[in-house]
């Protein structure tokens, strides 16, 4: 009766092991994320004097990183943490409109500092989504890119999409 009972605790032990183990790849996945102001760094006259002392002369603010969200994570969401660990000054509002977030600011460059048609827009795996960041759900190896425009997307490759 002993050995049925030792027996039968580590079978549980090792089903409850082995559920966790599979929890914990189920729940999280991971991407990639990088923050660029090249356009306007390469074109530093473009941006308003005050805040030229804001670009990195590399452009980037975050090179490519890899990082690991919850599934059901927002292209928004992973913004926020991953300037939130980098220390990233981050500036965005709700718009009931639109359902989501809208980007105003990253590292204190914000929209309209490199002229009338600037601001931050978001791609995913080279697209860029015709929706709002807080409507996009990640998914496993996606790769996000937050690029400052300072040409309605025009200068970024984003063709017509407008916003972010």
């Amino acid at each position: 009766m002993r050995k049925l009972a030792l027996a039968l605790a580590a079978a549980l032990l090792l089903l409850l092991t082995a559920c966790g183990e599979k929890q914990t790849s189920e729940i999280t996945l991971h991407y990639t994320l990088s923050i660029s102001c090249e356009t306007l760094a390469q074109n530093p006259e473009q941006c308003r004097e005050e805040k030229r002392a804001y670009l990195p002369q590399s452009g980037m603010l975050l090179p490519e990183t890899e990082l690991e969200v919850p599934r059901g994570t927002s292209v928004y969401d992973a913004l926020q943490r991953a300037c939130r660990e980098a220390g990233i000054p981050l500036d965005a509002a709700w718009t009931a409109l639109y359902k989501s977030a809208y980007v105003k600011g990253i590292g204190n460059l914000y929209e309209f500092d490199g002229g009338k048609d600037s601001g931050w827009m978001y791609s995913v795996n080279g697209e860029f989504p015709n929706y709002g960041c807080s409507q996009y759900i990640l998914e496993e190896g996606d790769a996000v890119r937050w690029v400052y425009t300072c040409d309605l997307g025009k200068d970024v490759n984003a063709g017509d999409t407008v916003g972010g």
